[in-house]
């Protein structure tokens, strides 16, 4: 009898863990206590853990349904025309980068623990350093070089080792009463206005949302499965897993040390926690797997901006000198314009009062842009074949990321507005490269890039009156 090939459900249950758990996992705790007690963080995880599950069970639907598609933006492109692909896809390529921003002041962070020098990770030292590792990432994605097996499953290793210790240790030293003494009350030091369940609940929603990013990566992985029906299974496993293992790790620290106590912690919150639990060994070994597994996921993430211009080009929606690939097979144009952004975002992060927090903010912002049209062509697509289940997966899918960014702050999607006035000027050049549309934006594309011009200049202003603070 023959073997059949592909993922186990096993298999599939672990790389949709996998690949979804970064370095945010390992900054939750203090970025949470900021602004939130564990009740409100616990009635957050629930809501946000069924939002994500449907985006997952969305994305899982399409891809088994229309597996031609290739890329996210596909499905904005499919349902809603030219200028939504443009959208959905510039905004991954944002969030894609924006994250490596984060990525480059958790690595900082990280580093701080070992060289004072770094300490706090927002300085001219950590920036000068970051830099260095951003272009060398660059130069190295470039000359074709990309992440191996070999190199993600020690990656994997140092995430996943230090976290389940990091849970364990928690576990044993959790106190009831200092978790249930200010259960519902916002006591954080230094914190004004979040005082009511709703403002906490808020306070958590971005923080959150971020740990999820790269889960639409996860189930992309179901094209793989041995047998298609495990690749639903997989993703609510999967989720449920991650869901776990993040309420747990950013939760059990609230029965160890105080929320006002947590929220003063420094970046990366775990390592300093582990530290006051086990000792000085604890920061080490939490130090250690983080450094090597951010500069693995960075690597990755170096090379995920790029793949997304390359396959907007393709579908004529960027000038094809995003598509241009060097002898190496690398797209030189997209990696150096996208490197340098990073550059100008590091430096800008100086100023910043929250550097980590505002970055990992902007790339899920971005991404919520691609979630929605996901939920809304879920919507379109199952009214087409009159499917009503995964016509309400899609409503869901749709609603929680819509009220998710106007409870979070409608602010963060304005300033991502800025990133999309060069994307729209290399769109209205792709379309005069490829003679589409007689060369010109249609009138609805011209509507809608006023209005997102219009919402980067009011951002800008807002920004340069204290209005919108970064």
């Amino acid at each position: 009898m023959e073997e059949k090939k592909g993922l186990s459900l096993g298999a599939l249950t672990a790389a949709v863990v996998t690949s979804s758990i970064g370095s945010g996992v390992f900054t939750l705790t203090s970025s949470l206590a900021g602004g939130a007690a564990p009740g409100p963080v616990l009635l957050a995880w629930l809501v946000v853990g069924f939002g994500i599950m449907m985006l997952a069970l969305s994305l899982n639907n399409l891809l088994l349904k229309q597996p031609e598609s290739e890329g996210i933006q596909a499905y904005a492109q499919a349902g809603f025309g030219n200028f939504a692909g443009f959208v959905s896809g510039w905004g991954y390529w944002l969030s894609a980068w924006l994250g490596n921003v984060a990525f480059a002041t958790v690595l900082m962070s990280s580093l701080g623990y070992f060289f004072p020098v770094f300490k706090g990770g927002q300085n001219i030292p950590s920036v000068i350093f970051a830099s260095i590792v951003s272009w060398t990432l660059t130069f190295i994605v470039n000359r074709g070089v990309e992440s191996a097996a070999a190199m993600n499953t020690i990656i994997t290793i140092c995430k996943l080792i230090p976290l389940f210790a990091f849970i364990v240790i928690g576990i044993f030293v959790f106190k009831g009463g200092i978790f249930t003494a200010h259960f519902w009350s916002n006591v954080a030091s230094g914190v004004a206005g979040n005082t009511s369940v709703s403002g906490q609940f808020r306070s958590c929603l971005m923080i959150m949302m971020w740990v999820f990013v790269g889960v639409e990566g996860a189930s992309m992985l179901s094209s793989r499965a041995q047998d298609k029906n495990d690749a639903g299974k997989a993703t609510i496993i999967g989720i449920i897993s991650l869901l776990v293992i993040y309420v747990l790790a950013s939760v059990l620290p609230y029965g160890y040390l105080s929320q006002s106590e947590l929220a003063r912690i420094d970046q990366p919150a775990m390592l300093y926690i582990f530290q006051a639990m086990v000792g000085k060994w604890g920061g080490v070994f939490i130090g250690v797997g983080l450094v090597v597994a951010i500069v693995g996921a960075w690597l990755s993430w170096t090379m995920l901006p790029a793949d997304t211009t390359m396959l907007m080009a393709e579908e004529k929606l960027l000038p094809a000198s995003f598509g241009k690939k060097n002898k190496n097979g690398a797209p030189t144009f997209s990696l150096v314009l996208t490197a340098s952004l990073i550059q100008v975002f590091l430096v800008v992060l100086l100023f910043s009062q929250e550097a980590y927090n505002f970055a990992l903010s902007l790339c899920t912002a971005a991404i919520v842009v691609c979630y929605i049209f996901v939920g809304l062509y879920q919507i379109k697509f199952s009214l087409q074949n009159k499917d009503m289940k995964q016509l309400w997966i899609g409503i869901f899918a749709a609603a929680f990321q819509v009220i998710a960014i106007v409870l979070a702050g409608l602010h963060f999607l304005m300033l991502v507005c800025i990133g999309y006035l060069p994307g729209i000027y290399f769109y209205y050049r792709a379309k005069k490269d490829y003679n589409l549309d007689g060369g010109k934006l249609t009138k609805a594309e011209i509507f809608w890039s006023i209005l997102i011009v219009a919402f980067a200049i009011i951002s800008v202003f807002m920004v340069a009156t204290g209005a919108i603070k970064i």
